[in-house]
């Protein structure tokens, strides 16, 4: 079986859990010997791991390959014909500086390099939707020139790719929804997106979601058919030897970390405000904000008003080594999402023996036993799980022990064979 499939970032080139999902899922294909998967990007770098997959990149495509005429595809991909400023998994450093490029210096669609390529980004811009409907054009030139039985798109920024390779092969179509806007705005939903997330879900033959938190969302929220929406639990890379050696803190207090983008979805102000709990409880600890987003500046600046700086830390966005670092040094981890559509990187910390907390408004609350679960709005709740886990060795051995043991068991070889079953049933 012939997978082509359409994804929007590849390790080491990530921002978030779409990049580290889509590279655990194609590894863990990749040891099913009748399936073979051609990976597309926007834009491939060079340095992608490309040991069990063909990398392709719509950068490397060639104009004189693209064999839709313009005037058929644009009125195919309509909804595409759009123009806003939708910047999500963006640092506030790089929203900045694409809001303050003028518009006149807006590249037109097919503009080509010297070789005669369609230039991407591969990034979260301001043209955003520009680099989506370039990346629809060119999965159809790719659709045409690699033999495929299926087509699997992930995220709602590869569904018009998914749609055009469908328009020109006439193979089944499979989205996998990792999140939607309703996650992302906090219910307060862009209708562009949300348009091209529901005909993204009415093009396609089945869909995937990570939870049946999502699963529900695009029932309910989109008017998709229940019988076509299946759930697959996401799982966790395993760490090497190398990867599980130790650092030393620097400080004789406890670690609470929070590492995550930080945005209206992640809830940071509940972490922030629990925070503020426990210290004046306790003195004996330190909190950690790892990440980057839209509310950085307004956590720090949170943070100073409630006069708890002194022991609050921001380290900016993580990824790699760094976030194996962090972990080492961390004593719990805490998760406190209004709407997590899943959530790897609390198994990434129980696989690291950290202790986790995690809000119940989260997928992967649905296959956890051994975490604390709290709703997301009680800080108080919240306060009183971290100050158990700190303070109380007992409490927080059972959570590594059993914790540990518990998320080796989610293999992402074990996600490939449901995976399988969701191609099948489309192709039938």
């Amino acid at each position: 079986m012939k997978v082509l499939m359409f994804g929007w970032e590849f390790p080491p080139h990530i921002s978030g859990g779409l990049g580290t999902a889509c590279y655990g899922l194609t590894r863990g294909l990749s040891y099913i010997k009748d399936i073979d998967v051609t990976f597309v990007v926007p834009k491939a770098f060079g340095n992608e791991n490309q040991k069990n997959i063909k990398l392709l990149g719509a950068n490397d495509i060639s104009v004189k390959q693209l064999k839709i005429h313009l005037k058929n595809f644009k009125k195919k991909i309509k909804f595409l014909e759009v123009d806003s400023l939708i910047v999500p998994y963006m640092d506030p450093e790089e929203y900045y500086k694409y809001t303050n490029k003028s518009k006149s210096l807006k590249k037109q669609l097919f503009e080509t390099n010297e070789q005669g390529k369609i230039n991407f980004s591969g990034k979260y811009g301001i043209n955003l939707l520009d680099e989506i409907k370039k990346y629809a054009y060119v999965a159809s030139a790719i659709s045409a020139e690699n033999p495929h039985d299926i087509i699997h798109a992930h995220d709602w920024l590869t569904y018009p790719a998914g749609i055009a390779a469908k328009e020109v092969s006439g193979k089944p179509l499979v989205i996998h929804v990792h999140a939607t806007d309703f996650d992302r705005s906090g219910g307060n939903v862009n209708p562009q997106v949300y348009n091209i997330e529901k005909q993204g879900m009415e093009a396609a033959d089945k869909i995937i979601t990570v939870s049946n938190l999502t699963r529900n969302i695009v029932i309910e929220k989109y008017g998709i058919n229940p019988k076509k929406v299946v759930t697959v639990y996401n799982a966790v890379e395993p760490v090497s030897h190398k990867e599980k050696i130790k650092i030393k803190k620097g400080v004789n207090e406890k670690i609470v970390t929070f590492l995550g983008r930080i945005t209206l979805q992640k809830g940071p102000e509940y972490f922030i405000e629990a925070a503020k709990i426990i210290l004046e409880k306790t003195d004996n600890v330190r909190f950690v904000m790892a990440g980057s987003g839209d509310m950085l500046q307004k956590m720090i600046t949170h943070a100073a008003s409630l006069g708890i700086t002194d022991k609050f830390h921001f380290t900016g966005f993580l990824k790699g080594d760094d976030v194996v670092k962090m972990f080492s040094i961390s004593d719990v981890y805490v998760m406190p999402s209004v709407s997590e559509p899943f959530g790897i990187s609390p198994l990434e910390a129980m696989q690291s023996n950290v202790p986790v907390i995690i809000s119940k408004q989260s997928g992967v609350s649905e296959i956890l036993t051994y975490a604390i679960k709290v709703d997301y709005w009680d800080i108080n709740a919240l306060a009183d799980a971290i100050y158990g886990v700190i303070n109380y060795s007992a409490i927080s051995k059972i959570f590594k022990s059993f914790g540990k043991n518990e998320v080796d068991n989610l293999k992402w070889e074990n996600v490939a064979v449901r995976v399988k079953e969701v191609y099948q049933s489309a192709l039938k």
